[in-house]
């Protein structure tokens, strides 16, 4: 069974970028679709974007597709989330995740630890 784990969350200033890595072990990422969902404290897990396991065709939320991009690294077997301008309301854990049912719901099988994103302004 696949594994993921999450790298590249700290601390920034607003407008600044990042560079969030979800590692997978177990199987080869370009045959799985991985998601990218965030949960910002006291609100519910939300999806921000996917890339497609068969071609590779990434997906992100309108709420931030101006400024979050997903990336793909079959050699590596990493899915990256490029942020760029970042604001206070990015602050949130950011998540990985592959075996979902249903993307907008967030509903995954398998789930990352989290990596942990703080914005300050």
């Amino acid at each position: 069974q696949v594994q993921l784990v999450e790298s590249g969350g700290r601390s920034v200033q607003a407008g600044d970028s990042l560079r969030l890595s979800c590692a997978a072990s177990g199987h080869p990422i370009s045959t799985i679709s991985i998601g990218w969902f965030r949960q910002a404290p006291g609100k519910e897990r939300e999806f921000v974007g996917r890339v497609a396991g068969n071609d590779g065709r990434t997906n992100v939320a309108d709420s931030v597709k101006d400024r979050f991009t997903i990336s793909r690294d079959n050699a590596k077997n990493t899915v990256s989330l490029q942020i760029s301008s970042l604001k206070p309301e990015d602050t949130a854990v950011y998540f990985c995740a592959a075996a979902c049912t249903a993307w907008d719901t967030s509903r995954c099988n398998i789930w990352g630890q989290g990596t942990q994103v703080a914005v300050s302004s």
